[in-house]
Protein backbone atom coordinates (compact mmCIF):
# COMPACT_ATOMS: atom_id res chain seq x y z
CA UNK A 1 0.00 0.00 0.00
CA UNK A 2 1.27 3.46 -0.87
CA UNK A 3 2.71 5.51 1.99
CA UNK A 4 0.98 8.89 1.97
CA UNK A 5 2.69 12.12 3.02
CA UNK A 6 1.70 13.03 6.57
CA UNK A 7 -0.14 16.14 5.38
CA UNK A 8 -2.23 14.06 2.96
CA UNK A 9 -3.06 11.53 5.68
CA UNK A 10 -4.25 14.36 7.92
CA UNK A 11 -6.26 15.92 5.09
CA UNK A 12 -8.04 12.65 4.30
CA UNK A 13 -8.70 11.99 7.99
CA UNK A 14 -10.36 15.37 8.40
CA UNK A 15 -12.49 14.68 5.33
CA UNK A 16 -13.56 11.09 5.96
CA UNK A 17 -13.23 10.36 9.72
CA UNK A 18 -15.75 11.69 12.21
CA UNK A 19 -14.64 14.78 14.15
CA UNK A 20 -15.47 13.07 17.44
CA UNK A 21 -12.65 10.57 16.75
CA UNK A 22 -9.88 12.61 18.28
CA UNK A 23 -6.13 12.46 17.77
CA UNK A 24 -3.48 12.46 20.44
CA UNK A 25 -1.34 15.61 20.15
CA UNK A 26 -3.89 17.21 17.76
CA UNK A 27 -1.91 20.37 16.90
CA UNK A 28 1.12 18.28 15.94
CA UNK A 29 -0.12 14.71 15.57
CA UNK A 30 2.15 11.72 15.39
CA UNK A 31 1.96 9.50 12.33
CA UNK A 32 2.88 6.00 13.50
CA UNK A 33 3.85 3.63 10.70
CA UNK A 34 5.11 0.60 12.62
CA UNK A 35 5.70 -0.68 16.14
CA UNK A 36 7.60 -3.46 17.83
CA UNK A 37 7.82 -4.44 21.47
CA UNK A 38 7.50 -1.30 23.59
CA UNK A 39 8.43 1.13 20.80
CA UNK A 40 6.40 2.93 18.13
CA UNK A 41 7.99 4.48 15.04
CA UNK A 42 6.89 7.52 13.07
CA UNK A 43 7.26 8.09 9.33
CA UNK A 44 10.70 9.62 9.85
CA UNK A 45 12.04 6.64 11.76
CA UNK A 46 11.89 8.19 15.23
CA UNK A 47 11.40 5.58 17.96
CA UNK A 48 9.01 6.48 20.79
CA UNK A 49 8.94 4.59 24.07
CA UNK A 50 5.31 3.60 24.57
CA UNK A 51 4.23 4.04 28.20
CA UNK A 52 0.49 4.13 27.60
CA UNK A 53 -0.51 1.21 25.36
CA UNK A 54 -2.31 -1.35 27.49
CA UNK A 55 -3.79 -2.98 24.37
CA UNK A 56 -0.64 -4.41 22.80
CA UNK A 57 -0.14 -6.19 26.08
CA UNK A 58 2.75 -8.54 25.27
CA UNK A 59 4.42 -6.03 22.94
CA UNK A 60 3.58 -4.52 19.57
CA UNK A 61 3.69 -6.89 16.60
CA UNK A 62 4.68 -9.88 18.69
CA UNK A 63 5.73 -12.56 16.16
CA UNK A 64 3.95 -15.38 17.99
CA UNK A 65 0.65 -13.49 17.93
CA UNK A 66 1.08 -12.66 14.26
CA UNK A 67 1.91 -16.30 13.47
CA UNK A 68 -1.05 -17.66 15.43
CA UNK A 69 -3.48 -15.38 13.60
CA UNK A 70 -2.04 -16.09 10.16
CA UNK A 71 -1.89 -19.86 10.60
CA UNK A 72 -5.46 -20.13 11.89
CA UNK A 73 -6.82 -17.77 9.25
CA UNK A 74 -5.29 -20.00 6.57
CA UNK A 75 -7.16 -23.02 7.98
CA UNK A 76 -10.57 -21.87 9.21
CA UNK A 77 -12.45 -18.79 10.38
CA UNK A 78 -16.12 -19.24 11.16
CA UNK A 79 -18.63 -18.57 13.92
CA UNK A 80 -19.41 -20.28 17.20
CA UNK A 81 -22.45 -22.18 15.85
CA UNK A 82 -20.08 -24.79 14.50
CA UNK A 83 -17.93 -26.96 16.74
CA UNK A 84 -14.28 -26.05 16.65
CA UNK A 85 -11.54 -26.88 19.14
CA UNK A 86 -9.99 -23.44 19.53
CA UNK A 87 -13.11 -22.00 21.18
CA UNK A 88 -13.46 -24.63 23.88
CA UNK A 89 -9.72 -24.95 24.46
CA UNK A 90 -9.39 -21.20 24.93
CA UNK A 91 -12.41 -21.02 27.24
CA UNK A 92 -10.97 -23.85 29.34
CA UNK A 93 -7.58 -22.11 29.48
CA UNK A 94 -9.10 -18.77 30.43
CA UNK A 95 -11.28 -20.12 33.22
CA UNK A 96 -8.31 -21.93 34.77
CA UNK A 97 -7.01 -18.50 35.83
CA UNK A 98 -10.30 -17.76 37.64
CA UNK A 99 -11.91 -18.90 40.90
CA UNK A 100 -13.61 -22.26 40.38
CA UNK A 101 -17.20 -21.03 40.22
CA UNK A 102 -16.40 -18.69 37.30
CA UNK A 103 -16.45 -21.38 34.64
CA UNK A 104 -18.66 -20.21 31.76
CA UNK A 105 -17.55 -17.83 28.98
CA UNK A 106 -19.26 -15.63 26.42
CA UNK A 107 -16.77 -14.50 23.74
CA UNK A 108 -17.36 -11.07 22.17
CA UNK A 109 -15.34 -8.43 20.29
CA UNK A 110 -14.72 -5.48 22.61
CA UNK A 111 -14.77 -4.39 26.23
CA UNK A 112 -17.86 -2.30 25.53
CA UNK A 113 -19.68 -5.39 24.25
CA UNK A 114 -18.52 -7.44 27.23
CA UNK A 115 -19.75 -4.86 29.73
CA UNK A 116 -23.05 -4.44 27.91
CA UNK A 117 -23.58 -8.20 28.06
CA UNK A 118 -22.66 -8.22 31.76
CA UNK A 119 -25.45 -5.71 32.44
CA UNK A 120 -27.90 -7.90 30.52
CA UNK A 121 -26.83 -10.98 32.48
CA UNK A 122 -27.13 -9.21 35.82
CA UNK A 123 -30.59 -7.91 35.00
CA UNK A 124 -31.86 -11.23 33.65
CA UNK A 125 -30.48 -13.26 36.55
CA UNK A 126 -31.72 -10.97 39.34
CA UNK A 127 -34.90 -9.73 37.73
CA UNK A 128 -33.83 -6.25 38.86
CA UNK A 129 -32.94 -3.18 36.81
CA UNK A 130 -30.63 -0.82 38.70
CA UNK A 131 -26.83 -0.61 38.58
CA UNK A 132 -24.43 1.01 41.04
CA UNK A 133 -21.29 2.49 39.48
CA UNK A 134 -18.30 4.49 40.70
CA UNK A 135 -17.97 8.17 39.91
CA UNK A 136 -15.45 8.87 37.10
CA UNK A 137 -15.85 5.27 35.87
CA UNK A 138 -15.54 4.36 32.21
CA UNK A 139 -17.01 1.09 30.93
CA UNK A 140 -17.46 1.70 27.20
CA UNK A 141 -19.37 3.49 24.45
CA UNK A 142 -22.52 1.40 23.92
CA UNK A 143 -25.69 3.01 25.26
CA UNK A 144 -26.07 0.92 28.42
CA UNK A 145 -22.40 1.05 29.39
CA UNK A 146 -22.21 4.75 28.58
CA UNK A 147 -25.07 5.17 31.06
CA UNK A 148 -22.92 3.65 33.83
CA UNK A 149 -19.80 5.64 32.80
CA UNK A 150 -19.82 9.04 34.56
CA UNK A 151 -16.40 9.73 32.98
CA UNK A 152 -18.28 10.13 29.70
CA UNK A 153 -21.95 10.77 30.38
CA UNK A 154 -21.31 13.73 32.71
CA UNK A 155 -19.93 15.56 29.67
CA UNK A 156 -22.85 14.98 27.33
CA UNK A 157 -24.24 18.48 27.68
CA UNK A 158 -26.86 17.88 30.38
CA UNK A 159 -26.46 17.08 34.06
CA UNK A 160 -28.77 14.11 33.77
CA UNK A 161 -28.48 10.38 34.29
CA UNK A 162 -30.73 7.37 34.05
CA UNK A 163 -33.00 6.58 36.96
CA UNK A 164 -31.62 3.05 37.07
CA UNK A 165 -28.01 4.24 37.53
CA UNK A 166 -26.67 5.13 40.98
CA UNK A 167 -23.28 6.83 41.28
CA UNK A 168 -21.12 6.41 44.39
CA UNK A 169 -17.76 8.03 45.20
CA UNK A 170 -14.72 5.94 44.23
CA UNK A 171 -12.49 4.66 47.06
CA UNK A 172 -9.81 7.28 46.39
CA UNK A 173 -7.10 6.93 49.04
CA UNK A 174 -5.55 10.31 48.20
CA UNK A 175 -8.46 12.75 48.12
CA UNK A 176 -11.52 10.64 48.96
CA UNK A 177 -13.81 11.52 51.87
CA UNK A 178 -12.87 8.41 53.88
CA UNK A 179 -9.18 8.12 53.01
CA UNK A 180 -8.19 8.99 56.60
CA UNK A 181 -10.76 6.70 58.22
CA UNK A 182 -9.64 3.98 60.60
CA UNK A 183 -11.00 1.38 58.18
CA UNK A 184 -11.29 3.14 54.80
CA UNK A 185 -12.32 -0.01 52.92
CA UNK A 186 -15.35 -0.40 55.15
CA UNK A 187 -16.11 3.33 55.16
CA UNK A 188 -16.06 3.66 51.36
CA UNK A 189 -18.13 0.47 51.06
CA UNK A 190 -20.71 1.99 53.38
CA UNK A 191 -21.40 4.62 50.68
CA UNK A 192 -22.66 1.72 48.57
CA UNK A 193 -24.85 0.51 51.44
CA UNK A 194 -26.35 3.99 51.85
CA UNK A 195 -27.07 4.12 48.12
CA UNK A 196 -28.74 0.71 48.21
CA UNK A 197 -30.94 1.80 51.11
CA UNK A 198 -31.98 4.97 49.28
CA UNK A 199 -32.79 2.98 46.14
CA UNK A 200 -34.92 0.54 48.12
CA UNK A 201 -36.70 3.41 49.83
CA UNK A 202 -37.60 4.71 46.38
CA UNK A 203 -39.01 1.36 45.32
CA UNK A 204 -36.05 0.37 43.16
CA UNK A 205 -34.02 -2.87 43.21
CA UNK A 206 -30.32 -3.37 42.59
CA UNK A 207 -29.24 -5.71 39.79
CA UNK A 208 -25.49 -5.09 39.99
CA UNK A 209 -22.54 -3.26 41.43
CA UNK A 210 -20.21 -2.52 38.53
CA UNK A 211 -16.56 -1.48 38.98
CA UNK A 212 -13.12 -1.79 37.49
CA UNK A 213 -10.96 -3.87 39.81
CA UNK A 214 -8.60 -0.89 39.92
CA UNK A 215 -10.05 2.32 38.52
CA UNK A 216 -8.20 3.55 35.45
CA UNK A 217 -9.82 6.64 33.91
CA UNK A 218 -10.68 7.85 37.40
CA UNK A 219 -6.98 8.36 38.11
CA UNK A 220 -5.24 4.99 38.48
CA UNK A 221 -6.86 4.21 41.83
CA UNK A 222 -5.88 1.27 44.00
CA UNK A 223 -8.66 0.40 46.44
CA UNK A 224 -8.12 0.01 50.19
CA UNK A 225 -8.16 -3.48 51.74
CA UNK A 226 -11.64 -4.77 52.48
CA UNK A 227 -13.43 -2.58 49.95
CA UNK A 228 -14.70 -5.32 47.65
CA UNK A 229 -15.33 -7.68 50.57
CA UNK A 230 -17.72 -5.21 52.19
CA UNK A 231 -19.28 -3.95 48.95
CA UNK A 232 -19.95 -7.48 47.70
CA UNK A 233 -21.63 -8.33 51.02
CA UNK A 234 -23.93 -5.31 50.81
CA UNK A 235 -24.84 -5.95 47.18
CA UNK A 236 -25.50 -9.66 47.68
CA UNK A 237 -27.72 -8.91 50.66
CA UNK A 238 -29.70 -6.58 48.39
CA UNK A 239 -30.20 -9.36 45.83
CA UNK A 240 -27.71 -8.00 43.32
CA UNK A 241 -24.57 -9.38 41.70
CA UNK A 242 -21.05 -7.94 41.54
CA UNK A 243 -19.24 -7.28 38.26
CA UNK A 244 -15.46 -6.82 38.05
CA UNK A 245 -14.39 -4.96 34.92
CA UNK A 246 -10.87 -6.17 34.01
CA UNK A 247 -10.87 -4.66 30.52
CA UNK A 248 -7.97 -2.32 31.23
CA UNK A 249 -6.04 -4.03 33.99
CA UNK A 250 -6.50 -7.77 33.50
CA UNK A 251 -4.13 -10.46 32.20
CA UNK A 252 -1.37 -9.95 34.74
CA UNK A 253 -0.84 -6.20 34.56
CA UNK A 254 -0.90 -5.99 38.36
CA UNK A 255 1.99 -8.47 38.46
CA UNK A 256 1.41 -11.02 41.17
CA UNK A 257 -2.09 -11.91 40.01
CA UNK A 258 -3.81 -12.58 36.70
CA UNK A 259 -6.72 -10.34 37.66
CA UNK A 260 -7.08 -7.09 39.54
CA UNK A 261 -9.90 -8.31 41.77
CA UNK A 262 -7.50 -10.90 43.22
CA UNK A 263 -5.50 -8.07 44.82
CA UNK A 264 -8.40 -7.61 47.26
CA UNK A 265 -7.95 -11.10 48.68
CA UNK A 266 -8.13 -14.77 47.73
CA UNK A 267 -11.70 -14.95 49.04
CA UNK A 268 -12.94 -12.20 46.72
CA UNK A 269 -14.95 -13.76 43.89
CA UNK A 270 -17.06 -11.54 41.62
CA UNK A 271 -20.20 -12.97 40.07
CA UNK A 272 -19.25 -11.71 36.62
CA UNK A 273 -15.86 -10.72 35.20
CA UNK A 274 -15.39 -8.80 31.95
CA UNK A 275 -12.18 -8.46 29.94
CA UNK A 276 -11.03 -7.04 26.62
CA UNK A 277 -8.23 -4.71 25.50
CA UNK A 278 -5.07 -6.76 26.23
CA UNK A 279 -6.79 -10.07 25.52
CA UNK A 280 -5.86 -10.10 21.83
CA UNK A 281 -2.80 -7.83 21.85
CA UNK A 282 -4.58 -5.49 19.44
CA UNK A 283 -6.83 -8.11 17.84
CA UNK A 284 -10.54 -7.51 18.67
CA UNK A 285 -11.48 -10.11 21.26
CA UNK A 286 -13.20 -9.75 24.61
CA UNK A 287 -15.13 -11.94 27.03
CA UNK A 288 -17.56 -12.27 29.90
CA UNK A 289 -16.84 -15.00 32.43
CA UNK A 290 -19.49 -15.93 34.97
CA UNK A 291 -21.11 -18.73 36.93
CA UNK A 292 -23.18 -21.51 35.33
CA UNK A 293 -26.31 -20.22 37.09
CA UNK A 294 -25.95 -16.66 35.82
CA UNK A 295 -25.01 -17.85 32.33
CA UNK A 296 -28.11 -20.05 32.21
CA UNK A 297 -30.37 -17.06 32.87
CA UNK A 298 -29.53 -15.67 29.42
CA UNK A 299 -31.43 -18.57 27.81
CA UNK A 300 -34.70 -18.01 29.63
CA UNK A 301 -37.76 -18.05 27.41
CA UNK A 302 -35.88 -19.74 24.59
CA UNK A 303 -33.64 -16.69 23.99
CA UNK A 304 -30.44 -17.45 22.05
CA UNK A 305 -27.30 -15.34 22.35
CA UNK A 306 -25.25 -15.17 19.16
CA UNK A 307 -22.31 -12.96 18.30
CA UNK A 308 -21.20 -13.08 14.65
CA UNK A 309 -17.49 -12.80 15.35
CA UNK A 310 -17.34 -13.64 19.04
CA UNK A 311 -15.38 -16.84 19.64
CA UNK A 312 -14.21 -17.26 16.05
CA UNK A 313 -11.19 -19.58 15.62
CA UNK A 314 -8.75 -16.80 14.67
CA UNK A 315 -9.59 -14.69 17.70
CA UNK A 316 -9.33 -17.69 20.01
CA UNK A 317 -5.96 -18.66 18.52
CA UNK A 318 -4.71 -15.12 19.11
CA UNK A 319 -6.03 -15.15 22.68
CA UNK A 320 -4.30 -18.46 23.36
CA UNK A 321 -1.01 -17.11 21.98
CA UNK A 322 -1.22 -14.06 24.27
CA UNK A 323 -1.65 -16.25 27.35
CA UNK A 324 1.22 -18.49 26.21
CA UNK A 325 3.50 -15.46 25.87
CA UNK A 326 2.54 -14.05 29.27
CA UNK A 327 3.60 -17.33 30.86
CA UNK A 328 6.57 -18.25 28.65
CA UNK A 329 8.16 -14.79 28.81
CA UNK A 330 7.39 -14.36 32.53
CA UNK A 331 5.62 -11.05 31.90
CA UNK A 332 3.76 -11.03 35.21
CA UNK A 333 7.08 -11.39 37.00
CA UNK A 334 8.48 -8.59 34.85
CA UNK A 335 5.52 -6.39 35.74
CA UNK A 336 6.23 -6.95 39.43
CA UNK A 337 9.99 -6.37 39.13
CA UNK A 338 9.88 -3.27 36.94
CA UNK A 339 6.75 -1.88 38.58
CA UNK A 340 8.19 -2.16 42.09
CA UNK A 341 11.38 -0.44 40.92
CA UNK A 342 9.43 2.38 39.28
CA UNK A 343 7.26 3.04 42.32
CA UNK A 344 10.30 3.04 44.62
CA UNK A 345 12.12 5.58 42.44
CA UNK A 346 8.97 7.67 41.95
CA UNK A 347 8.59 7.88 45.73
CA UNK A 348 12.18 9.16 45.81
CA UNK A 349 11.20 11.81 43.27
CA UNK A 350 8.24 12.70 45.47
CA UNK A 351 10.67 13.56 48.27
CA UNK A 352 12.47 16.01 45.95
CA UNK A 353 9.58 17.55 44.03
CA UNK A 354 6.63 18.92 46.01
CA UNK A 355 4.43 18.87 42.92
CA UNK A 356 4.11 15.09 43.29
CA UNK A 357 1.20 14.59 45.64
CA UNK A 358 0.80 10.84 45.36
CA UNK A 359 2.36 7.78 43.74
CA UNK A 360 0.15 4.71 43.53
CA UNK A 361 -0.27 1.51 41.60
CA UNK A 362 0.53 -2.17 41.25
CA UNK A 363 2.75 -3.88 38.71
CA UNK A 364 2.77 -1.91 35.46
CA UNK A 365 -0.32 0.09 36.44
CA UNK A 366 0.93 3.32 38.04
CA UNK A 367 -0.46 6.81 38.64
CA UNK A 368 1.46 9.94 39.61
CA UNK A 369 -0.88 12.65 40.90
CA UNK A 370 0.42 16.21 40.57
CA UNK A 371 -0.75 18.99 42.88
CA UNK A 372 -0.13 22.71 43.27
CA UNK A 373 -0.01 22.32 47.03
CA UNK A 374 0.06 19.14 49.08
CA UNK A 375 -1.99 20.69 51.87
CA UNK A 376 -4.87 21.86 49.66
CA UNK A 377 -4.38 19.13 47.02
CA UNK A 378 -5.15 21.68 44.30
CA UNK A 379 -4.68 19.75 41.02
CA UNK A 380 -1.69 20.64 38.84
CA UNK A 381 -3.31 19.92 35.47
CA UNK A 382 -1.31 22.48 33.48
CA UNK A 383 1.91 21.00 34.83
CA UNK A 384 0.77 17.50 33.94
CA UNK A 385 0.06 18.58 30.38
CA UNK A 386 3.47 20.24 30.18
CA UNK A 387 5.19 17.03 31.31
CA UNK A 388 3.34 15.01 28.66
CA UNK A 389 4.62 17.39 25.99
CA UNK A 390 8.13 17.55 27.45
CA UNK A 391 8.40 13.76 27.42
CA UNK A 392 7.19 13.58 23.85
CA UNK A 393 10.20 15.69 22.89
CA UNK A 394 12.32 13.02 24.57
CA UNK A 395 10.56 10.34 22.51
CA UNK A 396 8.47 9.05 25.43
CA UNK A 397 4.69 8.75 25.12
CA UNK A 398 2.72 9.16 28.33
CA UNK A 399 -0.69 10.65 29.10
CA UNK A 400 -2.84 12.12 31.83
CA UNK A 401 -6.02 10.89 33.45
CA UNK A 402 -8.35 11.51 36.38
CA UNK A 403 -11.25 13.93 36.93
CA UNK A 404 -8.83 16.87 37.02
CA UNK A 405 -6.47 15.68 34.24
CA UNK A 406 -3.59 15.88 36.72
CA UNK A 407 -2.60 12.21 37.04
CA UNK A 408 0.23 10.92 34.87
CA UNK A 409 -0.85 7.42 33.92
CA UNK A 410 1.52 4.60 33.14
CA UNK A 411 0.27 1.39 31.47
CA UNK A 412 2.95 0.22 29.00
CA UNK A 413 3.28 -3.06 27.16
CA UNK A 414 4.26 -5.77 29.64
CA UNK A 415 7.69 -6.20 28.04
CA UNK A 416 8.70 -2.78 29.41
CA UNK A 417 12.24 -3.24 30.71
CA UNK A 418 14.41 -1.92 33.53
CA UNK A 419 16.36 0.10 30.96
CA UNK A 420 13.10 1.62 29.76
CA UNK A 421 12.18 2.45 33.35
CA UNK A 422 15.52 4.18 33.89
CA UNK A 423 15.03 6.21 30.71
CA UNK A 424 11.54 7.28 31.80
CA UNK A 425 12.67 8.21 35.32
CA UNK A 426 15.62 10.27 34.11
CA UNK A 427 13.51 12.22 31.63
CA UNK A 428 10.70 12.70 34.14
CA UNK A 429 13.27 14.09 36.59
CA UNK A 430 14.34 16.59 33.94
CA UNK A 431 10.74 17.60 33.28
CA UNK A 432 10.01 18.14 36.97
CA UNK A 433 13.21 20.15 37.37
CA UNK A 434 12.21 22.24 34.34
CA UNK A 435 8.82 22.96 35.90
CA UNK A 436 10.41 24.32 39.05
CA UNK A 437 11.85 27.19 37.02
CA UNK A 438 8.37 28.38 35.95
CA UNK A 439 5.94 30.52 37.91
CA UNK A 440 2.22 29.80 37.49
CA UNK A 441 1.94 32.85 35.23
CA UNK A 442 4.89 31.76 33.11
CA UNK A 443 3.43 28.27 32.70
CA UNK A 444 0.08 29.68 31.62
CA UNK A 445 1.86 31.97 29.17
CA UNK A 446 3.70 28.99 27.69
CA UNK A 447 0.44 27.06 27.42
CA UNK A 448 -1.25 29.97 25.68
CA UNK A 449 1.61 30.53 23.23
CA UNK A 450 1.64 26.87 22.28
CA UNK A 451 -2.16 26.42 22.22
CA UNK A 452 -2.12 24.16 25.24
CA UNK A 453 -5.26 24.10 27.39
CA UNK A 454 -5.13 26.06 30.63
CA UNK A 455 -6.94 23.99 33.25
CA UNK A 456 -8.77 25.88 35.98
CA UNK A 457 -10.52 23.22 38.02
CA UNK A 458 -11.56 23.02 41.63
CA UNK A 459 -9.72 20.52 43.81
CA UNK A 460 -13.02 19.47 45.36
CA UNK A 461 -14.40 16.40 43.53
CA UNK A 462 -17.80 17.02 41.98
CA UNK A 463 -20.42 14.27 42.22
CA UNK A 464 -22.97 13.88 39.49
CA UNK A 465 -26.25 15.64 40.37
CA UNK A 466 -29.21 13.27 40.56
CA UNK A 467 -31.69 14.47 37.95
CA UNK A 468 -34.59 12.16 37.24
CA UNK A 469 -35.12 11.49 33.55
CA UNK A 470 -37.10 8.80 31.88
CA UNK A 471 -35.01 5.63 31.94
CA UNK A 472 -35.90 4.91 28.32
CA UNK A 473 -34.61 8.26 27.08
CA UNK A 474 -31.62 8.04 24.81
CA UNK A 475 -28.36 9.55 26.00
CA UNK A 476 -27.57 12.19 23.43
CA UNK A 477 -25.50 15.27 22.82
CA UNK A 478 -21.90 15.94 21.83
CA UNK A 479 -19.23 14.64 24.17
CA UNK A 480 -16.65 17.15 25.31
CA UNK A 481 -14.34 14.38 26.43
CA UNK A 482 -11.85 12.50 24.32
CA UNK A 483 -9.25 9.80 24.60
CA UNK A 484 -6.20 12.01 24.14
CA UNK A 485 -3.09 11.75 26.31
CA UNK A 486 -4.32 14.81 28.20
CA UNK A 487 -8.00 13.80 28.18
CA UNK A 488 -9.49 17.32 27.99
CA UNK A 489 -6.47 18.68 26.11
CA UNK A 490 -7.76 18.87 22.56
CA UNK A 491 -5.00 21.25 21.48
CA UNK A 492 -2.06 19.72 23.30
CA UNK A 493 1.28 19.69 21.53
CA UNK A 494 4.30 21.91 22.04
CA UNK A 495 5.70 23.00 18.70
CA UNK A 496 9.29 22.02 19.36
CA UNK A 497 11.39 20.39 16.67
CA UNK A 498 12.49 16.97 17.93
CA UNK A 499 15.85 15.54 17.06
CA UNK A 500 15.61 12.38 14.98
CA UNK A 501 18.39 10.75 16.94
CA UNK A 502 17.51 8.45 19.80
CA UNK A 503 19.51 9.40 22.88
CA UNK A 504 21.76 6.90 24.57
CA UNK A 505 20.09 5.52 27.71
CA UNK A 506 23.19 3.87 29.16
CA UNK A 507 23.97 4.66 32.77
CA UNK A 508 20.70 6.56 33.20
CA UNK A 509 20.14 4.94 36.55
CA UNK A 510 22.99 6.98 37.97
CA UNK A 511 21.16 10.16 37.01
CA UNK A 512 17.76 9.29 38.44
CA UNK A 513 18.17 10.46 42.00
CA UNK A 514 20.40 13.47 41.16
CA UNK A 515 19.73 14.58 37.58
CA UNK A 516 22.21 16.94 36.00
CA UNK A 517 21.28 20.62 35.92
CA UNK A 518 19.80 21.47 32.52
CA UNK A 519 19.56 24.64 30.52
CA UNK A 520 16.01 25.96 30.44
CA UNK A 521 14.33 25.08 27.15
CA UNK A 522 13.69 28.12 25.00
CA UNK A 523 9.97 27.99 24.38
Amino acid sequence: MEMLPKEKTLELRRKHIGEACRLWYPTRPLKIVRAKGQHMYDEQGNAYLDCINNVCHVGHSHPRVVQAAAEQMAILNTNSRFLHDTLVQYAERLTRTMPEKLSVCFLVNSGSEANDLAIQLAQKYTGHKDVITLDHAYHGHLQNVLAISPYKHKLLGKDAKKKWVHVVPPPDMFRGEHCKAENPGEAFANDVKVTIDKAHAGGRKIAAFFAESLQSCGGQLVYPPGYFRNVFRHVHQAGGVCVADEVQIGFGRVGKHWWGFQTQGSDIVPDIVTMGKPMGNGHPIAAVVTTPEIAASMGRGGYQYFNTYGGNPVSCAVGMAVMDIIEDEHLRENATLVGDFLRKELLELKQRFKIIGDVRGMGLFIGIELVQDRATQEPAANEATYIVEFLREKFILISTEGPFCNVLKFKPPMCFSMEDACNLLARLSEALQELESFSVEELEAVAKSKQLPVHRQSAKPLLLPVVDVDEDDLISGPSKSNDSPTTLSEDSGLDLSPSREIEDVNDLNANISRPKKRQKIDL
